[in-house]
């Protein structure tokens, strides 16, 4: 058995009725060199989901709730229960396959069970269709679910049964659960004086650089995201879009204003966001602020978990001339990640082991009911390097991957970018209340890297992106 870390445990605690905290793992596939039928493919998908020991893993809560809950790694897989085959609606194409992964992400898992469901879509047009995986925050987060992806894919599937508790095992009786609990608080309590003192050094040097930098006109205040459309109470509904955008031409553009492609997504958002805000609260005056997820253990062999903690760089929607907009995104998020490396990049998930299992799911299921404005950040934008290598299983193809994490309280939109052999793969969920199509959000996205290409001096068609399917506009 192993215990949940903290950020694990904030992932599970978060979870409410509106506030699904399941993320969603897309690979559509081209089976014309295969003889595909839904049996076939349990015949192939069996042996690889069955050596992903973390898809066995099943919840133990502790008695009392006197600490986080366990994981135990179950026999076998539920390959009925867990894996099921649906339809995308005619005539099959992107937009009709974003409903239907919209429908399927409006639901919450069941906690009785391994936490995730994975669902085999038929009726993509061109002899495709589409996985999508719904998997709990609680149980990866998006290196670890990009490391499980890599190996899944593999031609020859996972090398083993991977995954598997490095921890001594204990007994699943009370008595046993709740010493385990006890000596893992006595741990804590050992280290929280250090920790105290740690956050406090963070703390000082943070304000410290602050003063040092001075003010930016153009930079959001810490803490202080200003109100919009995206944010009010979350509805439990959502609603999904993709569209995929050529690599190398990102890759081209970052170079050409010397930013990292991290930059450019975030510049991207901007302007996209911009486009926006004009439409839904006719202006867009003041920056946003975005949580970007950075991950404290970025290492290919970690399939499990949540190791991972939030900086939090402006968004300068109020800036109309994309060039300026790219350059104040890097100053931002140059200083956005100074302040993590200053803070202690493990500091704050450090404090969420302290999270108390009794008081904090009641607490946050308060905070969403009546959450109608941000209070850290507008939205989530997450930048994950996904499979570098083309997937082939049993001759289908995986053409195109998508991924995207949950919508959080008081925030109905998350932005999460997947980079997969010569694609960046653009997601974006919202709730049903912050757009009236999703595809609003990947059409501006798409406008916003064509006006950041133009600025860079760069004229041309993009780069053509494999076989994917057509892109969806917003009707």
């Amino acid at each position: 058995m192993k215990r949940l870390n903290g950020v694990d445990a904030l992932m599970l605690y978060t979870e409410t009725p509106e506030v699904h905290m399941h993320t969603l793992k897309i690979g559509i596939l081209d089976v014309s060199g295969m003889d595909y039928s839904f049996d076939v493919f349990r015949e192939v998908a069996f042996p690889r989901l069955q050596a992903m020991a973390p898809l066995r893993y099943q919840l133990v809560d502790i008695p009392l709730k006197l600490h986080h809950p366990m994981w135990v790694i179950n026999e076998s897989i539920d390959f009925d229960y867990h894996v099921r085959q649906t339809r995308v609606p005619a005539p099959g194409g992107r937009r009709e396959l974003d409903q239907l992964i919209g429908e399927i992400a409006s639901t919450p898992l069941d906690r009785s069970r391994p936490l995730w469901e994975m669902y085999v879509a038929e009726g993509l047009a061109d002899d495709r269709i589409a996985v999508i995986h719904k998997v709990h925050h609680v149980l990866a987060d998006g290196t670890a679910s990009a490391n499980q992806m890599a190996r899944a894919i593999r031609p020859q599937g996972p090398d083993g049964v991977i995954g598997v508790f490095e921890a001594p095992d204990i007994a699943r009786t009370r008595a046993a659960l709740l010493k385990a609990a006890a000596r893992d608080h006595v741990g804590l309590i050992r280290k929280l004086p250090r920790l105290v003192n740690e956050t406090a050094t963070g703390v000082s040097r943070v304000r410290r650089r602050s003063k040092e930098r001075g003010e930016h006109p153009d930079l959001a205040r810490n803490f202080k995201p200003p109100e919009c459309f995206i944010n009010h109470v979350v509805t439990p509904g959502r609603r999904f879009a993709t569209a995929p955008l050529p690599l190398a031409d990102v890759k081209e553009v970052s170079k050409r204003f010397g930013v990292t492609i991290n930059d450019i997504v975030l510049a991207m958002s901007s302007g996209a966001l911009r486009q926006l805000l004009l439409r839904y609260d006719g202006k867009a005056d003041e920056p946003l602020i975005a949580g970007v997820p950075v991950s404290t253990n970025p290492s290919p062999e970690r399939l499990a978990g949540n190791e991972f903690t939030y900086i939090a760089p402006s968004l300068p929607v109020h800036i109309a001339d994309p060039l300026e907009r790219v350059k104040v995104t890097a100053l931002s998020t140059a200083i956005a990640k100074e302040n993590h490396h200053l803070l202690g990049p493990t500091i704050l998930p450090a404090w969420m082991s302290y999270l108390p299992p009794a008081i904090a799911p009641p607490v946050f299921r308060q905070q969403a009911q009546r959450l109608e404005s941000a209070n850290v950040m507008n939205l989530t934008i997450s930048n994950v390097r996904g499979p570098s290598e083309r997937g082939v299983i049993e001759g289908a193809t995986v053409s195109e991957i998508y991924s995207v994490g949950p919508v959080v309280m008081g925030s109905g939109m998350n932005i999460t970018v997947w980079s997969y052999v010569d694609q960046l793969a653009f997601s974006v969920i919202t709730d049903d209340r912050t757009l009236d199509d999703p595809h609003e959000a990947t059409d501006a996205i798409l406008d916003a890297f064509n006006e950041i290409r133009a600025a860079a001096g760069i004229t041309g068609d993009l780069t053509p992106v494999g076989a994917v399917l057509p892109l969806a506009a917003a009707t």
